[in-house]
Formats: C-alpha cells, structure tokens, sequence
C-alpha cells in the first residue's frame, strides 16, 4: 500500500512512517519541519516539505501520489500555548485539517487516520475514559482537534469519507534508533531525563494541589511503538469500517511525581524538582479505557509498565544527548 504521512517528521508521524516501511509499505512524508529536522526521516521514505495550509501544494502531492490512505499528524502540539495564542491553533490544526480534507475530497483520497487527543474530553467526569463520554476541551489545543473531528464526521456523511480518530494520551519511549526529540521541547519525560542527565538543573511540577493520590496531575502513559501498531490497525479496519473513534492508552494513571520517580529508578540519578502552581487548562486525571480498540481490533499494549517505557525513552535519549 502507498501512504501519505503528514507531520511524519515529527516523534509519533516518524515513528509510524518507520513502522509502515518495515511492514513493506510506501511513505510519503509531508511535513514543513517547524518542529523537526530533515534527518529525523526515514532514509527510505519520499519526502515532500510544505506546509498542511497550502493547499496547491497538498492537492499536487495526492494526486500524483495516487495513495491508498493518509495519515495525518501535523499539528500545534502544546496544550498551554494553546492558552496563550488559540488563534494559531484553530488556523493551524482546524484550518489546516480542512484543508487537508478539501484536498482529499478533490484527489479522490478517501481512507484517513487522524491523531487527535485526549484533550477533547477536557475535565472528565470518571476515569477510566470512554469514547463516549462527553466532549468538554479545556484547552483551544483539545477544541482545536474536537472540531477537526466534528468535520470529519460531515466529510464521512456527506462526502464518502472513511476516517478513523485516534483519541491518545502522553505518549513516551522510543524505538531503536529513533525517539523523542522535540524542539522545543516542552514534554515531562524528555526534559526529565534531559534533567538526570545534568542538562537541566532540574525538572518543574505545576500544580500539586490538585485532587489526586499526590496533589499532581495524573495521566496515562503509552509507548510510541504500541501507539503506531495501533494506527496501522485503525487504517486496516477502513477496509471494512466507515467511520472509527478509539482511546488509546495502557489503562493506568500516572502522576507527575510517580514519573519522576520512576526515571530516579530507571536512571539511577538524582533528579531535582521545582514546585510551581498550576497552569491553566490542565485537567487533573486524564487516563484511557482502550476496552474498545481492544474488542474491536484485537489492539493491547506491549509496553504496560512505566519503567519499561521510561528504560527504551533513556535508552535513546542518552544516544540523542550524546551527538
């Protein structure tokens, strides 16, 4: 099969993208490396460097590319910028999806696997998470993704359109040879361990008087290999599926403190905190039931601990610093 990846220089796209070429697929990476560099893809993947806005460009790549499915990450990431400039967001995200799917409409591309977040369901009521719970962002980053799901589901309606949204939490850990490396980065794992390794003089927690076991905030952790299997089986199930929402996760919540705690075990060092107060926008529990993605497409994490998780994020990151 032949992908189109957008975003796919990015931690989570260029992971994907990876996964897909070894499985014998095609990639087209599109991606206008704002936040990545042209040595984060993959050696073998054909690459397109334009921005999701620009639809003539976008429109040139899918129609000559004549793909069999996109899968698209490229987005504004930071719910607490979002805060800050939700113009950008809503132009970047929302805008920039719609763009995305005009272009798809015109090129006849009709399978699409969209990134989108946990953020859609703001302060949630219970946790685990459902898919049907409702949808309250606290943030214009969740709003930002929420409404490129509600266009979604118009194209699919209206417009033939076969999509499948994928609803994750925090993401972490690392593949050989390729892992988290943002820039910015702005992330707790990585500037955790960007903290252990003496980088940093020491790793901040806003907020710690928020209703959980520690006063910090609490959140499900899934590894970015477990994570892109995840996407590969969303876009099989187009084959035979119309439309798809899924919560990705391991199930269980981690708080800030817990994170820390658990790189100090993983890395053997120290790792000074700073307490600040709380940002806004951050929900106190955020943590995912993957009950349905489990049911339907027979989906479960590989990587369930945390120390796993952190153990292949330390693994590289050390590599990574070491350049």
């Amino acid at each position: 099969m032949n992908y189109l990846v957008t975003g796919g220089a990015g931690y989570i796209g260029g992971t994907v993208s990876r996964l897909l070429l070894e499985r014998g697929h095609r990639v087209t990476v599109y991606d206008n490396l704002c936040h990545s560099k042209k040595d984060a893809l993959p050696s073998s993947a054909t690459f397109v460097e334009g921005d999701i806005a620009d639809a003539d460009l976008l429109s040139r790549t899918l129609r000559n590319g004549k793909f069999d499915g996109v899968l698209h990450f490229a987005a504004l990431i930071e719910a607490g910028e979002s805060m800050k400039r939700p113009d950008i967001y809503f132009r970047n995200n929302t805008a920039g999806t719609l763009t995305l799917l005009e272009c798809m409409q015109q090129t006849g591309t009709q399978r699409l696997v969209f990134s989108s977040t946990a953020a859609c369901y703001g302060e949630p009521k219970r946790a685990p998470i459902e898919e049907t719970d409702e949808l309250r962002p606290t943030n214009a980053y969740g709003e930002s993704k929420l409404l490129s799901e509600y266009m979604m589901r118009w194209f699919a309606e209206r417009m033939g359109l076969r999509y499948a949204a994928l609803r994750y939490f925090n993401v972490a850990g690392a593949i050989p040879g390729y892992g988290e490396a943002h820039e910015p980065e702005s992330h707790l794992i990585p500037l955790i361990l960007d903290t252990a390794l003496g980088l940093r003089d020491n790793i901040r927690i806003y907020g710690e008087d928020y209703p959980t076991k520690d006063g910090t905030c609490v959140r499900d952790y899934v590894h970015v290999a477990d994570l892109a299997e995840a996407h590969l089986l969303a876009m099989d199930s187009l084959a035979t599926q119309e439309s798809a929402i899924y919560n990705i996760g391991n199930g269980q919540g981690f708080t800030v403190r817990e994170v820390i705690d658990s790189a100090r075990r993983v890395t053997g060092r120290e790792i000074p905190v700073i307490v600040e107060a709380r940002r806004p926008g951050d929900p106190a529990v955020l943590v995912a039931s993957s009950a349905k993605i489990q049911r339907e497409l027979g989906w479960a994490p590989k990587f369930d601990q945390l120390d796993a998780i952190l153990a292949t994020a330390w693994e590289w990151h050390q590599k990574l610093r070491a350049v």
